[in-house]
């Protein structure tokens, strides 16, 4: 099939970025035709061995194209962004209009037999109506159901058009009920596939058999991540002997607060900045632990990533994650309780203390394990993460690519 791959934000940095990257080299594997289109800045090129220059169409924010940085899927991105629910209706008039005229430009030079967006929000919308008689498939990432809460206007406006998507990818059961909690989607056009990740590039490895225990949080640093509560969090683990890795960046007051609460724990905390996946993998081939302190995440692959690389997890008991740990429960894995949220990723503030206590507590049950037993049961982290490699992910969306070809022929 000739595939046309379109995401309204940089084709790398964040999960949806790294998905859209894994499922070109996946169809590319199985002889399909790729193109991308795609919201870029600050002069991004793709990898070439990924897709030549020749095979995409990009609007370029903060320069060329339009003058404002580019709108990000989440209100803190690892880069400098605009937020959806700020925007002025000048600057969505000519978000709109931009994507578009890219998207009429691609549908002309590479007449794509099937539309694989990403994000159930402005972008598919406009690629809906572009390709009004092309099957199209759309990856549901779990931001695009969170923007929907906070720019109710938006959303509005979106819901029509996925009405008209002939399938839609979901990460997890739990993100299949919301979408059609929320969209009123007939049940057959959802499709649970997971997510993946890249086996080659997370295996095990030896782990330091002395010293601190290594622990590592890769994604944004901002408060719906949890990460100024996992610091403060440490500030209360006295005696357990550590070293948390942060990788990931971040933009505006929430990545400030946490490299400051980072900075209060001096040694204790290494700050990486943001890491390619290799040199994400190789760290954590390296630790013992990897946390995930989120308030809101889709289906967290990083989990899948660090288990692979050998590493224990402990995480927050969100949906996504106790969709594919709760059934694996073990001395690999550990969950941390959340309260009800007053946002979709914000506790409310009488929580704060419980919270703060409730993950210290954690934190120092978790790195004192790591500590007794350095090497990890790799046969049971194979169990788990198993299912969710990328080709077995990338056959479950072919099937539905092929299953709409068909419908609509």
């Amino acid at each position: 099939m000739k595939i046309l791959h379109i995401l309204s934000q940089m084709p790398d940095f964040t999960g949806s970025g790294k998905t859209v990257q894994a499922v070109i080299r996946q169809a590319r594997a199985k002889g399909h035709e790729n193109f991308l289109v795609a919201g870029v800045q600050d002069g991004f090129k793709p990898d070439s061995s990924l897709i030549s220059r020749e095979r995409t169409c990009f609007l370029e924010f903060n320069g060329r194209d339009l003058d404002f940085p580019l709108p990000g899927m989440s209100d803190v991105m690892p880069y400098p962004s605009t937020v959806f629910s700020a925007m002025t209706p000048e600057q969505l008039a000519a978000y709109e209009a931009g994507f578009e005229t890219l998207l009429i430009r691609a549908r002309a030079q590479f007449k794509p037999d099937i539309i694989h967006s990403h994000h159930l929000w402005i972008v598919s919308k406009i690629a809906r109506r572009v390709f009004e008689r092309i099957p199209m498939v759309t990856s549901c990432h779990g931001t695009c159901l969170r923007q929907f809460a906070l720019c109710p206007g938006l959303g509005q406006a979106v819901q029509a058009a996925v009405s008209g998507i002939d399938a839609i990818l979901c990460l997890s059961r739990h993100q299949k009920e919301a979408v059609r909690s929320i969209h009123k989607v007939d049940l057959e056009k959802l499709h649970v596939v997971g997510g993946g990740f890249d086996r080659d590039l997370f295996f095990p490895g030896p782990k330091p058999d002395k010293g601190p225990v290594q622990m590592v949080y890769a994604g944004k640093l901002s408060r719906a991540k949890g990460v100024p509560w996992l610091l403060r969090s440490l500030k209360q683990v006295q005696q357990a002997d550590f070293r948390l890795h942060l990788a990931g960046s971040g933009s505006g007051e929430e990545f400030h607060e946490s490299l400051a609460l980072a900075a209060q724990l001096g040694k204790k905390v290494k700050v990486h900045g943001p890491l390619s996946h290799r040199d994400l993998a190789d760290l954590m081939r390296k630790s013992h632990l990897f946390v995930l302190p989120s308030f809101f995440e889709g289906l967290p692959l990083v989990l899948m990533e660090a288990l692979s690389s050998g590493c224990r997890l402990l995480t927050t008991d969100l949906p996504g994650a106790c969709e594919i740990l709760g059934d694996h429960l073990s001395d690999m894995v550990d969950l941390v309780r959340l309260p009800p949220l007053e946002t979709v990723d914000t506790p409310f503030d009488r929580d704060w203390p419980a919270l703060e206590r409730d993950l210290a507590q954690a934190l120092d049950r978790a790195i004192r394990k790591a500590a007794a037993c350095r090497q990890p049961d790799l046969a049971q982290a194979d169990k788990i993460s198993q299912a969710y490699t990328w080709e077995k992910v990338f056959s479950r969306m072919e099937s539905v690519y092929e299953q709409v070809v068909q419908q609509t022929s």
